[in-house]
């Protein structure tokens, strides 16, 4: 078995960055959308961005070519408009134009809301949540997959295309609004499944031979039902005869108790993980026998990560899984989409470090090298070798990822530097009395718009056309207007803005020791919003203070409270890409320390209010709850590590959005932030509920303003979102807000929607006065 699993070992990938090396694919769509763009040139740019990703693949010597992975917003939209799944608030838009109403599902328009948006799994990738109901008909409309397909195909290319698989796709789901909460989206299997099997004989006669059905939620914990449903839907599948080889993925983690059932089902191949939690998968494997004839493709390689693949342990995996398949192929644990594109696009970090660097376009060799290697023996990558294991000699001893200082602070913290001095009772009461603020107090999550005039003063300062006195000129003048339009508005804590900052995870990496930043390592995170995650490369401290100044200028102007802003420890690690060759909780911890430094700087300065965000809290969470109690556990120790030495009377804040937190409620009553806001204007308020279910004590501002779209919303619309949050929080602990930062938005949306957040909060005092007196 073992030699012909080895003969011939193809080297494929799931998923390839979708954006271009210049984000093409953004500037295109943001383009259509501000008019400037038509359909047919947005459509030629994605055409040529996808022919461009698949040469680059051939030419690397990939062997499979994916395709249905690109997406002009999100692979989970692209799976409902395939299956027919369009909200009926979108249908006529849709139906009138594909392109606009594909985009309104994802933004939403003035006159109708968009999908939900949340987290893929524990990555920072976003994607649009399907809404279902048991009126919900599906209909196949495959165009999308099968026109790609062919297009790859008549360029010359062996291709596979790939899907979200159906249980997967139902258990993302949501009920549709309207639908009780109590609907399981996974009862409309026998629903779906038909229009699976049109979908994949359309592919078929298209001239696929394989498909890839991805199933990634099939790696978290899941009931028997679930898995029944697994079971019963390859089965089905299996049983078509008119239909490709069926490829069914997973990765991130584990396939645990799916494994078996997905090894028994009558479809022709798996692919699996075996990086990270998914190294588990080798011995589950032997344990359920194997995948006699049939195929399996490896994960070797991690999809998430940019650290340069261990050639020789990979090698050894390999080697153990050819006697458990019929034929064994190599790949990325998962899509490439996850990575930047290419390492060697980074012309600013030193040569040494860039050795240790592989991105989607690095990963692509190392998978074809370990499948020659599979193929010819070892003998025939032994050079790769060899210089793959001088270049992580390089790393484990290099000066940058072992700092003895850093390290001896981090041993030396106590459990008290982990804990406020006073109970969240007393220091409420300290709180008010210092803040003096009205009953339902209004704020923003941190940053204002971020206009063409902040980018251009960036790039000047980069490109020696203005010096730092001329930028710092430029960033307080927009300061004093976002503290200016705030103080008119009527706003009760005000923030500076962030001009200064083009990330808010990038701005405190590029100014702590240990980290590196890129220039052009973009990845995508929803739709046209790209973010470059810096790289926690070695042990990180803190040189000198990085936000006080533009703070303490900000407090300067006006005598409301400036909220210091802080991205938390946790942001910092899930936002980046981490370490794996120490603990995350140590990481965490190094972050945290660097971090306090920061917080009780601010407050000597004159800080009352600090804001320290977590939005990653909730989205790395292991998949698997047996890991989930070490992890919040070390989670919300640095949290509370970062800012538990200030005084009782000054207010810690916390943020979070576009996570599902039911199941982390105590981790965040276990943070100990006085306020925490949190996004909920999409989900109408559902996070206030589950907060007040939990007997959460603290102060909560669940966001009545969804700034994910372009949408402005009236004040009766926040006035009735922020009405419903009354019903679960009283009204002495809860804040109005938006539901996250406003970077992304522009100047004239912000000004209206603000104005009416402001409004929407006075009209309910007086509601509440008028309740109080009566």
């Amino acid at each position: 078995m073992s030699t012909s699993a080895a003969a011939g070992a193809r080297a494929t990938v799931y998923g390839y960055p979708r954006q271009g090396p210049n984000r093409e694919l953004k500037k295109a769509i943001e383009g259509y959308w501000k008019g400037r763009v038509g359909a047919d040139a947005l459509r030629e740019t994605a055409t040529q961005l996808r022919r461009a990703n698949w040469r680059q693949l051939a030419d690397a010597g990939i062997h499979e070519v994916p395709t249905g992975d690109f997406s002009y917003y999100d692979h989970v939209l692209d799976t409902s408009v395939m299956v027919g799944a369009v909200p009926d608030r979108h249908r006529a838009a849709f139906e009138a134009d594909t392109l606009d109403g594909y985009f309104a599902m994802a933004r939403g328009t003035q006159e109708v809301a968009p999908l939900e948006m949340t987290k893929w799994f524990n990555t920072n990738y976003h994607y649009l949540v399907p809404e279902l109901g048991p009126d919900t008909v599906f209909t196949a409309n495959p165009a999308k997959q099968v026109d790609e397909l062919k297009e790859a195909l008549a360029l010359g290319h062996t291709a596979r295309p790939v899907l979200v698989g159906p249980i997967t796709y139902l258990l993302l789901a949501k009920p549709a609004p309207g639908v009780p909460a109590d609907f399981e989206p996974l009862t409309l299997l026998d629903r779906l499944l038909p229009v699976y099997a049109e979908v994949l004989s359309d592919l078929r006669a298209a001239g696929a031979r394989w498909v890839q059905l991805d199933e990634p939620a099939l790696v978290q914990d899941r009931l028997p039902a679930v898995l029944n449903a697994a079971a019963r839907a390859y089965r089905d599948l299996g049983a078509l005869t008119d239909r490709p080889k069926l490829l069914v993925a997973s990765y991130f983690d584990r396939l645990g108790e799916a494994l078996p059932v997905l090894a028994k089902a009558p479809v022709e191949g798996l692919a699996l993980d075996f990086t990270g939690a998914g190294a588990a998968n080798l011995d589950d494997l032997a344990a359920v026998g194997g995948l006699p004839g049939k195929r399996l493709i490896a994960g070797v390689v991690d999809g998430r990560n940019v650290w340069i693949n261990d050639l020789g342990r990979s090698m050894a995996t390999l080697a153990t899984l050819l006697g458990l398949a019929g034929r064994v192929d190599v790949a990325p644990s998962c899509s490439l989409l996850h990575v930047p594109l290419d390492a060697t696009a980074e012309r600013d970090v030193d040569t040494q470090v860039a050795r240790w660097l592989a991105f989607a376009r690095q990963k692509t060799y190392e998978v074809v090298t370990l499948a020659r290697g599979l193929t010819e023996g070892s003998h025939s990558i032994a050079a790769q070798l060899a210089a793959n294991r001088a270049d992580l000699l390089s790393r484990s001893t290099s000066a940058l990822t072992h700092d003895p200082a850093v390290r001896a602070r981090s041993a030396a913290v106590t459990r008290a530097d982990a804990h406020r001095s006073l109970p969240y009772t007393e220091r409420a009461t300290a709180q008010r009395a210092r803040l003096g603020l009205p009953p339902l107090p209004t704020t923003t999550i941190g940053s204002f718009p971020q206009t063409t005039e902040l980018r251009t003063a960036r790039a000047d300062l980069r490109a020696g056309r203005i010096g730092t006195d001329g930028y710092n000129e430029r960033i307080e003048a927009e300061i004093r207007e976002v503290i200016s339009f705030q103080e008119k508005t009527g706003i009760d804590v005000l923030v500076h803005g962030e001009p200064e900052r083009n990330d808010m995870v990038q701005y405190f990496a590029e100014q702590l020791s240990g980290y590196l930043a890129t220039q052009h390592g973009w990845v995508q995170s929803y739709g046209t919003r790209y973010v470059r995650p810096p790289i926690l490369a070695g042990d990180i401290s803190r040189p000198e203070p990085m936000t006080v100044r533009w703070t303490s200028y900000a407090q300067s102007l006006t005598d409301r409270p400036v909220k210091g802003m802080l991205t938390g420890p946790v942001t910092m690690l899930a936002w980046s890409f981490v370490r794996d060759d120490q603990p995350l909780a140590e990481t965490a911890r190094q972050v945290a320390l660097a971090l306090r430094e920061e917080v009780n700087d601010l407050e000597a300065a004159g800080s009352s209010v600090i804001q320290v965000d977590e939005p990653a809290l909730r989205e790395t969470l292991p998949l698997r709850s047996a890991d989930h109690e070490a992890y919040l556990c070390w989670a919300t120790e640095s949290f509370r590590l970062t800012t538990s030495g200030v005084r009782p009377d000054t207010q810690i804040h916390t943020h979070m959005c576009y996570a599902e937190f039911g199941d982390i409620l105590q981790a965040i009553d276990d943070l100990d932030a006085d306020v925490i806001s949190l996004e909920a204007a999409r989900s109408h308020m559902q996070v206030a509920d589950e907060l007040s279910t939990a007997g959460y004590p603290r102060e909560v501002g669940p966001g009545v303003y969804d700034i994910h779209s372009p949408r402005v919303p009236s004040a009766e619309e926040a006035a009735t979102l922020l009405r419903k949050g009354l019903e679960a929080i009283p009204a002495e602990r809860l804040w109005v807000n938006p539901d996250c930062g406003l970077k992304t938005r522009g100047w004239p949306e912000v000004r209206t929607s603000l104005e009416n957040l402001v409004a929407a909060a006075r009209a309910v005092r007086s509601e509440i006065r008028g309740a109080t007196a009566s």
